[in-house]
């Protein structure tokens, strides 16, 4: 196959462009999500698939080959079972070059509610993690994602684009307290102890806020909870409903947790309701219940960049150039890489043999004399590895390839 033989796909959804219920359309559970990449891996053409799913994006991420002829969008309706027509417009469709820069935009935090915010970066890791599990991805995704992890490690080592560890519950805390209300000494019941839980729950902490956080009970003897805070079995969350001034929402369950049924009986009076699921936890017509105020993710606003962030987002994109452009080094090349392989073996298969010619005349048991040459062999693949990639690395692709072939034909010439 060609280096031309392939390509890169992505289409996505995003907070810029969709709502919440929208979004929650096209949000996966990790069991769709594996079931989405392993029928879009058994299609003609598409060689791995990657589908990166968090409360403010959903994206699939293809590489193909000539033989790939569908739509990415189609196919991901067909999955949903809604209309396509419907919702096209809330989708990006990226290939090739602007795929990679957006994929490495985003790993740096440059495409987030909150610039700079962290998580992102762990949830694309996330993300290839889970292919590789869903045995799903391939040598092309595999390098991309992570190059863009990469990346986005070595944005936040040397840019200073965020300087404070920033995620939408921190804007949550601080939108709330701009609109006058105070967490010191209120009861608060967080439910749901997963990441986004438990950082709510920790940073809720941190005001002065008395937190609770739901546990289920097979579990609630051996999950941990956030220093200070107290659990209760999840089946009894609905009793602190009577004494709590907030109660913020942030599992992964596809449907709500709150419904209005369950909620109306159990408030007597003001309650804050935060929904920070996607899809949503909490059934959006309890606003409508005396002394209730709810809010969802979409909720918190997003600030204006100042000088100081635009000057940050230049240094970020200056890197971002070199970081790419590395990994085109790798993806142009990547055609060649079974010969550079078979290379590495021909060379080692010639240089050995003159690094060992006095092993045998040495006072050693064949054991010994056995793993002294395996380390020599190994040591001498490191080196020629280090050699070809360091050719790659100074020379353009043509040049490159060039240089391979002048090597190939001079051991396939000894060997005749």
């Amino acid at each position: 196959m060609g280096q031309n033989d392939m390509g890169i796909e992505m289409i996505g959804i995003d907070h810029s462009a969709a709502e919440i219920d929208i979004r929650t359309i096209f949000s996966f559970t990790s069991k769709d999500a594996k079931a989405l990449e392993t029928q879009m891996t058994q299609m003609p053409g598409v060689e791995g698939c990657v589908m990166l799913n968090t409360c403010n994006r959903m994206e699939l991420w293809i590489s193909t080959s000539k033989e790939w002829s569908g739509g990415l969008y189609e196919k991901m309706c067909e999955f949903r079972r809604v209309e396509a027509d419907r919702y096209r417009s809330y989708f990006t469709f990226l290939q090739e070059r602007e795929a990679v820069w957006h994929l490495f935009r985003l790993s740096s935090g440059l495409l987030s509610r909150i610039l700079g915010e962290d998580q992102i970066l762990t949830q694309v890791g996330e993300a290839l993690a889970a292919s590789r599990q869903n045995y799903t991805t391939d040598s092309v995704l595999e390098t991309l994602f992570r190059d863009a992890v990469s990346a986005g490690k070595k944005v936040r080592t040397e840019a200073a684009l965020s300087p404070v560890n920033q995620s939408v519950v921190h804007t949550m805390i601080r939108d709330l307290k701009d609109s006058g209300m105070t967490f010191a000494g209120k009861p608060c019941l967080v439910i749901g102890n997963g990441a986004m839980g438990k950082l709510a729950a920790t940073q809720l902490k941190e005001e002065g806020a008395d937190v609770t956080v739901t546990v289920r009970s097979f579990h609630s003897g051996i999950v941990d909870i956030p220093a200070g805070c107290k659990r209760i079995d999840y089946e009894r969350r609905m009793e602190l409903f009577k004494t709590c001034d907030y109660v913020v929402s942030a599992t992964v369950s596809p449907n709500y947790t709150l419904t209005r049924e369950v909620v109306e009986p159990a408030v007597t009076k003001p309650v804050v309701f935060v929904d920070l699921a996607v899809p949503r936890d909490i059934d959006p017509t309890i606003r409508d219940l005396k002394g209730v105020r709810i809010f969802d993710i979409d909720s918190f606003r997003e600030e204006a960049y100042s000088e100081e962030q635009r000057q940050a987002i230049r240094e970020v994109e200056a890197i971002l150039e070199e970081q790419v452009g590395k990994f085109y080094d790798w993806y142009d090349c990547r055609d060649v890489i079974p010969l550079i392989g078979m290379l590495k073996e021909e060379i080692a298969d010639d240089l050995v043999p003159r690094l060992t010619k006095q092993l045998r005349e040495l006072p050693l048991d064949p054991d010994a004399r056995q793993q002294l040459w395996e380390e020599i062999r190994a040591a001498a693949e490191r080196t020629v590895n280090k050699m070809l990639f360091g050719m790659q690395d100074g020379l353009d692709p043509d040049e490159f390839r060039t240089c391979l072939s002048c090597l190939k034909e001079l051991y396939e010439g000894e060997q005749e």
